[in-house]
């Protein structure tokens, strides 16, 4: 990666746009789904800029630009749509020491704006470090689709209860609760506008100190059997990936499947056979052994079989475990 990709604090913090013309305003439009104070660096300002100075939402510096204007600034936009003056400013800014961008210059860019899918407070950044802008917006309009408008009310209550939660659901729980409430009846309620009724729920399960049996599998785990077809983690399935995302426990049958580890969420057990317990590789029927004993103590474990395998590998298994096609066709 060129860029890597991550979100900077903005409250009590400045974005200076230095220009006055249409792009600026795009990049204004931008910032004000922010709490950054933003600073519009120019003599003249077209009149939807200058209509938010007026309104107190954005301040004007019609002065000469100096380091002193970058002082406190979070993220710099250059956007005079002159370029030698573009150039000339980039300079100006890198050597006070803030994160700049030049619009519509890539080879000028020490930051990038990705594309958005806004559910604040979730919010989903697309980027392709400006090689395909096409290509990041059909991935935008795909989630946009994905991701219910309401899901980031969702998000923002369970912000609030999250201090509750910790208080009245034990640890061990804790995990399976969001799960439950991010992905089973509380998600439910808010995709059709109940969220009052959801509120309800969520916190009448805090009282019961956990979700629902109903939603954890009366505390038991669960077990994924993912067949293997391909070393490729970008083949697979976005089913798979959740699993592998959701998983405490995930255990390769085969060395060769630890590419696909990157796909497990960062605090998941790993077990990959033939390296993490010596050198001798296990029969499955040890890998089925380990896998019951975990899923029974609550734990959620993803299994990774290679295909020829996998008919072997579900005998003596819960028949309830969930198959998951590992690869797309």
């Amino acid at each position: 990666m060129k860029f890597f990709p991550m979100f900077l604090r903005m409250i009590e913090r400045d974005v200076v746009i230095i220009g006055g013309g249409e792009t600026a305003a795009q990049k204004a439009r931008l910032m004000l789904k922010t709490e950054a104070r933003i600073v519009l660096a120019a003599p003249e300002l077209e009149p939807e800029l200058a209509a938010l100075v007026a309104e107190g939402r954005a301040v004007q510096h019609a002065g000469e630009i100096t380091d002193d204007l970058f002082a406190n600034a979070a993220l710099v936009f250059v956007c005079t749509e002159d370029e030698a003056r573009d150039s000339e400013l980039y300079h100006v800014v890198r050597a006070a020491g803030a994160l700049v961008n030049v619009v519509d210059r890539p080879d000028l860019c020490e930051a990038n704006t990705p594309s958005l899918v806004d559910r604040d407070p979730l919010v989903v950044a697309i980027g392709t470090e400006g090689a395909a802008p096409v290509l990041a917006r059909q991935i935008k309009t795909r989630l946009e689709e994905m991701l219910e408008p309401r899901l980031g009310d969702l998000v923002a209550l369970g912000g609030r209860l999250r201090d509750h939660v910790a208080e009245e659901v034990p640890r061990a729980k804790r995990r399976a609760f969001w799960r439950w409430v991010y992905a089973e009846t509380p998600r439910r309620l808010f995709a059709k506008g109940a969220e009052r009724e959801a509120a309800k729920v969520i916190k009448a399960a805090i009282a019961e100190g956990g979700a629902p049996e109903s939603g954890t599998k009366g505390g038991q785990g669960a077990i994924a059997l993912l067949p293997v077809g391909s070393l490729d983690p970008d083949l697979m399935t976005l089913r798979a990936v959740q699993r592998l995302q959701e998983a405490d426990l995930v255990i390769c049958a085969e060395a060769e499947f630890a590419p696909i580890l990157e796909l497990a969420r960062r605090d998941a057990e790993r077990v990959i056979v033939g390296q993490s317990y010596g050198t001798e590789e296990w029969l499955l029927s040890d890998q089925r052994k380990v896998i019951m004993a975990k899923c029974e103590a609550g734990a959620r474990v993803v299994w990774l079989v290679s295909r020829r395998d996998a008919e072997r590998a579900a005998l003596g298994l819960p028949e309830d475990i969930e198959r998951v096609p590992a690869v797309r066709v």
